[in-house]
């Protein structure tokens, strides 16, 4: 199916996210779509697929005007959407989600539906149970779950957001080695990004978007220092990491035991001092997150204590850490961290420290204006946390930070973010350091791990396999031990 975007337009009040973008997709292609974190993509990817709506322009599909309303729409015309946290329904079966859409009308046919996920699994070397519940998969097995519904569903134009965040080097191996093949079989694949060595290794045509417009296009390989031009109007450079003396002990967790429905974690020790960063790697469901929410009361200990600034606060409320002085950053922005359909200005109300019956409300709007305009946040005071992009998002979260942190916790702080952006959330958060604040922090990314760490924790399955020197570690050596192996 070939695709043709017309001069689309799309307004959310008087930010212009598209902004008369045009372009073309051939049948059979890897087309990359890159631009800063705010550029556009995920917006005009969303109109594409039917979730919103466009204020102007045409979408064409084998040469003929498609009305995409819905992504009903959207997929009865051929066009389907992988996001990049998948759309699953955690509490249902595999066999569940994969029949959600289906065009029966009456009664689903289970056993129809078995042998096709089986067929597509079998082609494409997916190894899914169709009785497991979909709470059990990781990141990269319900990507795999979407790409086979979306195509029994007839997807001619498959749509990819920021696919390869949160998932193992093995699952995105799979996934470009899928994508190459569904391109080869005539199928149109829009692989948005702002991971550049991906786009290169995977694409065959690039578009770039920046500030809503299509600043330029070109079939790869394109040299990576114009990629980055193209996407920022300049070349950028990365902050080197400032050296800080470290200081007393913030936490230490003395021999704990952490259990949830699918994992237990037993005698975990660590000591983490002031202005220290401890990086937390592994697999998906390894433990990190475990150990991230007990550190700042999200999850009880079974055994052993947990120690902020040699106060004990072992089984302590979540409430009781944050005036403590932890804070916790997640990695699901708005389903964790953020209040859908609340502005940016209700959001610093909700984190402000004043509890007044009343609200100074021009006081409020701004301070908003203040950070919105500190933090470079695209979007206004007014603007609700769903309307901004992931990159945004993520700095309305970085400026409800408290001023005075003890121990910072982070969940992938920098997933779906540009180069740019994610060079400043680091500058941002590595100035807490200055004032004794210690991090620790999960992450995907081996480069960001080595970048920014003293220490990475490296689990596997429940445990901690090692612990290694930042300085002293590889990529290769931190790719061997998140797979459980020792060089």
């Amino acid at each position: 199916m070939r695709l043709e975007l017309r001069d689309i337009h799309k307004h959310y009040g008087k930010l212009h996210a598209n902004d008369g973008i045009t372009f073309t997709i051939e049948s059979g292609t890897l087309h990359g779509l890159l631009g800063e974190t705010g550029a556009g993509k995920s917006t005009l990817m969303k109109v594409l697929s039917g979730f919103i709506k466009a204020d102007g322009g045409d979408i064409i599909l084998d040469g003929q005007k498609a009305n995409i309303n819905s992504p009903a729409d959207a997929i009865r015309y051929g066009v389907g959407m992988l996001h990049q946290d998948p759309l699953v329904f955690l509490p249902f079966k595999v066999i569940d989600n994969f029949v959600l859409g289906s065009p029966e009308k009456t009664r689903l046919n289970y056993t129809t539906a078995r042998a096709e996920l089986k067929r597509l699994c079998d082609q494409f070397g997916f190894a899914l149970d169709p009785d497991a519940p979909a709470r059990s998969l990781t990141v990269g097995e319900r990507q795999q779950l979407e790409i086979a519904r979306l195509l029994w569903l007839g997807a001619k134009v498959l749509i990819l957001d920021e696919p390869t965040t949160g998932i193992s080097a093995p699952q995105r191996i799979k996934l470009f080695e899928t994508l190459r093949t569904l391109a080869g079989q005539g199928m149109s694949v829009i692989f948005v990004s702002h991971k550049l060595e991906e786009v290169e290794q995977l694409c065959g045509r690039i578009t770039v978007m920046r500030r809503g417009k299509v600043v330029g296009e070109a079939d790869m390989p394109v040299p990576a220092a114009r990629l980055v031009e193209m996407m920022f109007g300049q070349v950028i450079t990365l902050d080197e990491r400032p050296d800080v003396p470290l200081g007393e002990p913030v936490l230490q967790l003395d021999h704990i035991t952490l259990k949830d429905s699918l994992l237990t974690i037993e005698d975990l020790c660590l000591d983490v001092r002031e202005s220290e960063v401890i990086g937390l790697a592994g697999l998906e469901g390894s433990g990190q997150r475990l150990m991230l929410r007990a550190c700042v009361g999200l999850l009880d200990t079974n055994v052993g204590d947990v120690w902020i600034k040699k106060q004990k606060l072992t089984r302590r409320t979540y409430h009781k850490f944050l005036t403590d002085g932890v804070h916790y950053l997640p990695a699901g922005r708005l389903e964790e961290g953020l209040v859908q359909g609340m502005t940016i200005t209700e959001h610093f109300v909700l984190s402000g420290k004043d509890r007044r019956f009343f609200i100074d409300w021009k006081k409020v709007e701004a301070r908003t204006a203040e950070e919105v305009k500190h933090y470079s946040i695209k979007g206004r005071p007014a603007s609700t946390v769903e309307s901004l992009s992931g990159g945004n998002q993520q700095r309305v979260l970085l400026a409800m930070f408290p001023e005075k942190l003890k121990l910072l916790l982070m969940e992938h702080p920098t997933r779906g973010l540009d180069i740019e952006s994610a060079n400043w959330v680091w500058t941002q958060i590595l100035k807490r350091r200055e004032d004794g604040t210690a991090i620790i922090f999960a992450s995907a990314d081996l480069d960001e791990l080595l970048q920014y760490s003293d220490r990475i924790m490296v689990f596997f399955a429940g445990r901690v396999l090692k612990v290694v020197n930042a300085r002293e570690t590889t990529v290769d050596e931190l790719g061997f031990l998140i797979g459980g192996k020792q060089m």
